[in-house]
């Protein structure tokens, strides 16, 4: 059975606008196709999606569509540009919306519906910001339930203040973040089939039934 991967780019330009963080991810697609990966990358923002905490916020809200290709996908790649240090607004509005996915577990195993997947991060923007927009989106990803291999970010960032982007700058010459983006896919696509051949047998419903004895 094939491997599918998702990325969700969250940039902040709306189609057709130019995305340097769509740039860097369409380098990481032909390298899953290389490996024979299925791909398909998402601008969120072109999407109407509301504010919420929940899997749908009703009224014309898009994110079940989007929320639907996540619990397909084998691999799910967060795509942010870097905005003020942080990972932009919509990258947090998405995690902030997988949030409700907490509650949508196994009936069986009360496992996240995130659980089987790995997850990645590509990062683009100027001066600083990449290693903590990294840290907290892998950190998210795990908490809902994906599995982080080794060094599954990639990222270019351009020179201190007002600059070329990634696109400009000529960033797909950039030998680091190169060699990043093929660590990241060959290592999502490998424990994307490990995890497929063996799924996590944790019972999180059972363990959370042993807790809440433990705790009365």
């Amino acid at each position: 059975m094939g491997l599918k991967a998702l990325f969700l780019n969250c940039t902040l330009k709306h189609s057709p606008e130019v995305s340097n963080t769509r740039a860097l991810i369409d380098k990481a697609v032909r390298l899953f196709e290389e490996l024979g990966v299925e791909s398909e990358v998402i601008r969120v923002i072109d999407y109407n999606v509301k504010f919420g905490v929940t899997s749908d916020e009703g009224d014309g809200d898009e994110w079940p569509l989007i929320l639907k290709k996540v619990k397909a996908c084998d691999i799910l790649v967060i795509g942010s540009p870097i905005w003020f240090g942080v990972r932009s607004s919509v990258t947090q509005m998405v995690f902030e919306r997988l949030d409700g996915s907490y509650s949508e577990g196994d009936p069986e195993t009360g496992q996240f519906p995130l659980y089987g997947k790995v997850g990645g991060v590509v990062i683009t923007g100027n001066e600083d910001g990449a290693h903590n927009v990294a840290a907290n989106t892998l950190f998210n990803l795990t908490h809902l339930g994906c599995t982080v291999p080794p060094n599954v970010d990639s990222y270019w960032v351009g020179d201190a203040g007002p600059g070329p982007s990634y696109i400009a700058a000529g960033g797909e010459k950039h030998l680091y973040t190169n060699k990043t983006v093929r660590y990241m896919v060959h290592n999502l696509a490998f424990f994307a089939k490990v995890l497929k051949e063996n799924p996590i047998p944790t019972n999180i419903k059972k363990l959370y039934e042993d807790a809440l004895k433990e705790s009365e």
